[in-house]
């Protein structure tokens, strides 16, 4: 496949991005950036969500994962339902009734300033980590098959990642999330387009059908759904759990994800919303592991043997397909990826000017405002394009496997917070937070290093000497995605230590 042409279909691409920000951002104003003016057409929020939840890193690792673990990655989807089912019934009406800007916001009101900034401050931190990551995977990809494949040319890493940043800054800069609900549908659209077409596509060249294809991954025991080993850490029903806390977590305490449902007029269409998105997100994901079997039968049958985050783009620009089918694929991975990325930049603007900033509080005008808001919006920029380049220097395309522990890790005192605060009528410490919200993830982190020590040694390339402790302590348990409900479970304990029984009335009722 001929780069240039790949470059010049990316580059048209962002011209239209840019054209619907044109359109979408023009009169808009802080509260437009910030949650839409509450105007968001729910449908648009729905779909679009879809984007930003997969992200870059679903379209190459969830595919490329099949390979060593089947469709296991399935259980944590179903457990992403029932969490979603939470967010919809119990906690969207929270955030309703408080009529909220920012989530971290309800923190104060209910604990004090300090719950407050943690709040906000592990939202931060998981986020910048999280994103920056998936961005760099898929800039590594482009890199690889399309920048570094133009003739004449030599473009950096750092230089691809400073244009990808510098487009996605203009087509959110004024608008925000009002631009954001429309972009987020265009990107999804393409990346979903782009999925099922490549699914049939290379069906088709292993010279079968949906059904055959299906019989063929079960014959190599690609689409093996539940793992019933209570020690291994997919086992069925952790994952199930993982993911439901998980789901609860990464949409209830994004203020990425909340943002978008809290952009909608009332709280009946925002719940609407959140369901509709739990429904389209289960079918989209079965899609990706459907694609990883036929990917590895693909590469079987061709003699194809690759990483598994490199297995998609070198088999969808490999040359044995039509061009189409190239441009199709590179459409689809930087539809996958901006969603994610953009919502990312946007919601940590947010978060900071509100929760670190406290700009809504402070007087002055909206001119003013406006300027603050957007040399922040700047700095983030910059922040991503840092990261990208230190996660480039370390080289490791595995780093997505620490950026899951991680989200266990930051997210678990968030949702012990709000856990607390909603399932307790007790005062805390308000300056004894930060503590507990320091203390706890450590405490999990070296449970998990604890169950799993060979994991941490292959990634940091150290001997821990764990391995007799945690065979006596876990006797082959391995900790999974219910990290972060043990992590939340350790910060809500903390919390309760540093309470008293009765509530800050000033503070529930602000």
């Amino acid at each position: 496949m001929n780069s240039a042409l790949l470059l010049a279909i990316i580059a048209g691409y962002f011209v239209l991005l840019l054209g619907v920000a044109w359109v979408t951002s023009r009169n808009s104003n802080n509260e437009s950036f910030f949650i839409g003016n509450r105007n968001s057409n729910w449908m648009l929020v729905a779909f679009g969500m879809i984007g930003t939840s997969l992200s870059g890193v679903t379209f190459v690792s969830v595919p490329g994962g099949v390979g060593s673990s089947g469709f296991y990655y399935f259980q944590v989807v179903i457990g992403y339902l029932f969490g979603y089912a939470v967010i919809a019934f119990i906690l969207l009406p929270l955030f309703y009734k408080m009529n909220l800007t920012s989530i971290y916001t309800y923190l104060e009101k209910r604990f004090g300033i300090n719950a407050h900034k943690a709040g906000a401050f592990f939202f931060i931190l998981s986020r910048v980590v999280g994103a920056t990551a998936r961005l760099y995977l898929v800039i590594s990809v482009l890199q690889i098959f399309v920048f570094d494949r133009l003739e004449g040319m030599h473009i950096p890493f750092w230089a691809t990642t400073l244009i990808i940043l510098t487009l996605i800054l203009l087509y959110t800069f004024e608008g925000g999330v009002k631009t954001i609900v429309y972009t987020d549908t265009l990107q999804t659209t393409g990346m979903l387009l782009g999925l099922v077409v490549c699914v049939f596509a290379i069906i088709k060249a292993l010279g079968t059908d949906f059904g055959g294809a299906w019989q063929m991954m079960s014959d190599n025991n690609y689409n093996r759904n539940f793992n019933w080993d209570f020690k291994a850490g997919s086992f069925a029903l952790k994952h199930i759990l993982g993911g439901m806390f998980i789901a609860i977590a990464m949409t209830w305490l994004d203020q990425e994800m909340i943002q978008k449902n809290i952009s909608v007029k009332t709280l009946r269409v925002s719940q609407k919303n959140i369901l509709t998105f739990s429904v389209i997100l289960l079918i989209v994901n079965f899609l990706f592991l459907v694609l990883g079997g036929v990917l590895y039968l693909y590469a079987s049958q061709n003699g194809i043997s690759t990483a598994p985050d490199d297995l998609f783009p070198t088999i969808a620009l490999s040359g044995n397909f039509s061009n189409a089918i190239a441009i199709i694929f590179v459409i689809a991975l930087i539809s996958a990826l901006f969603p994610s990325v953009d919502g990312a930049i946007t919601s940590l603007t947010s978060c900071f000017c509100i929760d670190i900033l406290g700009l809504n509080k402070k007087e002055g005008t909206e001119k003013e405002k406006k300027r603050t808001r957007l040399k922040v919006h700047f700095a983030f920029a910059v922040v991503f394009l840092i990261m990208v380049i230190i996660f480039k220097w370390m080289n490791d395309k595995l780093i997505i496997d620490f950026i899951l522990k991680f989200a266990g890790v930051t997210y678990g005192p968030l949702l012990g917070l709000f856990a607390f605060g909603i399932l307790t009528k007790r005062k805390l410490n308000d300056s004894k937070i930060w503590q507990v919200c320091i203390i706890a993830p450590l405490i999990a982190l070296f449970l998990d290093m604890l169950s799993n020590p060979a994991w941490y040694e292959a990634k940091l390339h150290i001997s821990l000497g764990l391995h007799n402790i945690s065979k006596s302590i876990f006797n082959g348990y391995i900790i999974g995605n219910e990290l972060i409900l043990i992590n939340g479970i350790l910060t809500f304990a903390g919390l309760w230590i540093i309470s008293k029984p009765g509530e800050n009335k000033e503070l529930v009722q602000a």
